[in-house]
């Protein structure tokens, strides 16, 4: 190439990046240095989900027994379907839409141990039934709560584990038969919370009806429960919590 062709090159470029780099503020007219967008793609688990909550609420105050419902959409749904069920009350929860087991174990750090809670309820297992992430088997989900439990005793925080609501049927991938898969690792969890002195919180039993779904007036989606449902599941989850904290 000609060396004063290259030299002409190299100078343009360097002007042309220069002034890009110098481009006005449209707010202010002001030469200021232009700032990336943070890029969250990589954080498959949502770890930055509750990163504001969770610096603003601080450590628990003296006395008080604060306990985190680490789940899913049941529970992220659960404080904007019955909101008046956390008021007033030391409940923090950490639900994300979507999410399954692995993910689950990834928060638990920042939504969970970092936080200080006397306690966990550790909903888990829907969505890696549902094969959101592709077949994710029920030695997976449990090998997954059994970290999450060990992670959480190490912290001296009580583990509250939950036999999975039924559902007979997921609307957005319908025709895989969850029933029978949810019972199965229901029977797990709770040979898992008898061998290991837990606290079982079961969802199942109220809820479910002659199919092994979700009673209809219970719920929104035959996943997820409506108001109704949520007030059936506040009772069971009171007397959990007092049960692990007593």
């Amino acid at each position: 190439m000609n060396t004063k062709f290259s030299l002409l090159l190299s100078a343009g470029l360097l002007i042309a990046f220069a002034g890009y780099a110098q481009q006005s503020n449209p707010d202010t007219g002001k030469n200021k240095p232009v700032v990336a967008k943070e890029d969250f793609r990589d954080d498959w688990a949502a770890i930055s989900h509750y990163a504001r909550e969770n610096k603003e609420v601080g450590d628990p105050k003296p006395g008080e027994k604060r306990v985190v419902f680490l789940g899913s959409s049941v529970f992220e749904r659960w404080k904007t379907t019955v909101p008046e069920f956390f008021k007033g009350k030391p409940y923090l929860d950490r639900g994300v839409s979507g999410q399954i087991s692995g993910q689950l174990l990834i928060r638990f750090q920042q939504d969970v141990i970092d936080l200080k809670p006397k306690a966990v309820i550790i909903l888990a297992g829907s969505n890696d039934i549902a094969s959101n992430y592709g077949h994710l088997t029920n030695d997976y989900i449990m090998n997954n709560i059994r970290s999450m439990t060990e992670l959480a005793k190490l912290h001296h925080i009580r583990v509250i584990l939950c036999a999975y609501l039924p559902v007979f049927d997921y609307p957005w991938r319908k025709g895989i038969e969850p029933a029978g898969k949810i019972m199965a690792l229901n029977k797990l969890i709770k040979a898992y919370v008898a061998e290991n002195n837990l606290t079982l919180l079961d969802y199942f039993s109220p809820l479910v009806d002659e199919r092994n779904g979700q009673k209809p007036e219970l719920t929104t989606d035959g996943v997820h429960p409506n108001a109704a449902g949520y007030r059936v599941m506040a009772t069971v989850t009171e007397q959990a919590i007092a049960k692990a904290l007593k």
